[in-house]
């Protein structure tokens, strides 16, 4: 299946409104000028890139979901974006840029070598520097198929359906769909995907998914120590405390 047919499964998914619907290309030099912050990130946007379309603009006049305006955040539309990677472009770094780039919060759909992937991530009002925004944490799934028989990710791309998600405002709507990318994140450790919209719930979740991120990174490094350590003793204490971790790390998992 090409990208592109990956690209529109997922849009459908959605179930947007005719209305909603841009299908317009967005140039690199448009990228490169609003979200490369170094030369290296030009260099990033410029090789990485093979292209970059807007599917879909999800606001009041196109969805009927009304904005969402508080202290913190101001929400008038959710744009659907998705970008065609090239073999080796740094695909996470290139993710966190077009999130940046882009002012409205972004349903972020991408495809490399390894598959496709979904993101998103909030955005706040910058402090100090009126009429500028910046991004809260990413939330990626990766490693998806648009043809996938995997019983986790079809529940996932069916759980997108804009039918499905909060509709009080655009923030909650995004929430809703963050929630989805960290239900399908906690099924790949689990194997059953599980929507909800109970923010209790969902704290829990996004708590024991970035405590087993961090822990497996920790063990990684451990390894890797153990690997390189020549004295025995030293070598048996590391193993002692991976052993502490994967344990701490099967707790989290449990409670996902």
């Amino acid at each position: 299946m090409t990208e592109g047919a990956g690209f529109i499964t997922f849009v459908d998914a959605l179930g947007l409104p005719p209305g909603a619907r841009v299908d317009a290309r967005v140039p690199k030099k448009l990228l490169i000028e609003q979200g490369a912050p170094t030369a290296a990130d030009k260099r990033a946007i410029q090789d990485g890139i093979d292209e970059l379309q807007w599917f879909a603009a999800c606001k009041p006049s196109t969805i009927g979901v009304p904005v969402f305006s508080d202290d913190t955040r101001e929400y008038l539309e959710i744009a659907i974006i998705a970008c065609a990677f090239r073999p080796g472009a740094k695909a996470g770094r290139l993710i966190e840029l077009i999130h940046r780039a882009v002012p409205y919060p972004v349903l972020l759909i991408t495809a490399d070598e390894s598959g496709l992937a979904v993101s998103a991530a909030h955005k706040r009002h910058a402090q100090n520097d009126a009429g500028r925004t910046v991004i809260e944490q990413v939330v990626t799934a990766s490693g998806l198929r648009a043809d996938a028989l995997d019983s986790a990710q079809v529940a996932f791309q069916k759980s997108l359906a804009l039918a499905q998600q909060p509709r009080a405002d655009l923030f909650a709507l995004y929430s809703g769909w963050i929630a989805r990318i960290e239900a399908v994140n906690a099924a790949r450790l689990t194997g059953a995907f599980s929507a909800t919209d109970d923010q209790d719930e969902i704290d829990r979740r996004r708590e024991a998914l970035d405590a087993h991120a961090r822990l497996t990174k920790e063990i990684e490094g451990l390894r890797a120590k153990a690997k390189r350590e020549k004295q025995l003793n030293r070598r048996v204490n590391l193993n002692l405390e991976i052993q502490r971790r994967e344990a701490d790390l099967a707790a989290y998992a449990n409670q996902l």
